[in-house]
C-alpha cells in the first residue's frame, strides 16, 4: 500500500509500515527523527499523491481536554481551537479510502464526532496509559496486542508513566509536548500488522 503518516515528525509509524513492505512517507513540519521517506512541509501538499492509507495525528495543544479551560482565559486561544478543528475536518474529508485520526480525549469528540474506538498504551504492550481516540474511516478497530498490568495505588489502577495519584510524571520542559506526543511502538506495530494487510 502506499501510506501516509501525516503530522509525524518521529517516523514512528512511517517505519512500522516501511518494514512491512508498503511504500509510507511521513510529513510533518519538523525534520523527522528517524531518517526515512519524509516530507518536511504542509501536509496538503501532498495529501493528494494516490494514497491509499493515511494515519493522521494533528497537534493536539488546542484540541485535547486538559488544554481547553485555557480558553477563557487566554485571549485568541478560542480561535485557535477553531482553526485546529478545521485542519482536523480537512484531513477527515480527504479522498483517502481508508484513514485513522488519532487524538487524546478532547474537542473533536464535541464538535466533529465520537471516535470509533478508545485505545490504551497498556493494550499494546507499554507501561503507560494515555486514553486515546481513533476516528476511522473504512477501517477496523485495532486489536490489543499486549496487555500490561497495573499496580494498585488505593485500589485505583496506575501505570508506569503516572505518579500515584494519576497524573503524567513528566515535568514541565520546553520538549514535553514532543514527549508526550510520540506514538508508542506497540500503536505503531498494530496498525502495520492489521491494517497493512487490508
Amino acid at each position: 500500500m502506499k501510506v501516509l503518516v501525516a503530522c509525524e515528525f518521529s517516523g514512528i509509524v512511517r517505519e512500522a509500515f516501511v518494514k512491512k513492505g508498503h511504500k509510507a512517507i511521513s510529513c510533518d513540519l519538523l525534520p523527522t527523527e528517524i531518517t526515512g521517506n519524509h516530507y518536511q512541509g504542509d501536509v496538503f501538499d501532498i495529501i493528494d499523491d494516490g494514497f491509499d492509507l493515511m494515519i493522521a495525528h494533528p497537534p493536539c495543544t488546542y484540541l485535547c481536554s486538559s488544554g481547553l479551560h485555557w480558553n477563557n482565559r487566554t485571549p485568541g486561544r478560542e480561535g485557535l481551537t477553531r482553526q485546529a478543528l478545521a485542519f482536523v475536518r480537512k484531513l477527515l474529508s480527504s479522498d483517502i479510502e481508508k484513514i485513522c485520526l488519532e487524538n487524546p480525549i478532547g474537542k473533536i469528540n464535541t464538535a466533529i464526532r465520537k471516535p470509533n474506538q478508545y485505545i490504551q498504551p497498556y493494550y499494546f504492550g507499554h507501561d503507560a496509559s494515555k486514553k486515546t481516540g481513533l476516528w476511522l474511516k473504512n477501517l477496523p478497530e485495532l486489536m490489543g496486542t499486549k496487555y500490561i498490568e497495573p499496580r494498585l495505588v488505593d485500589g485505583k489502577n496506575r501505570w508506569g508513566n503516572q505518579t500515584d495519584s494519576g497524573q503524567n510524571k513528566l515535568p514541565p520542559s520546553k520538549d514535553r509536548w514532543k514527549l508526550r506526543s510520540t506514538t508508542y511502538q506497540g500503536w505503531a506495530d498494530a496498525m502495520a500488522d492489521q491494517w497493512g494487510g487490508l
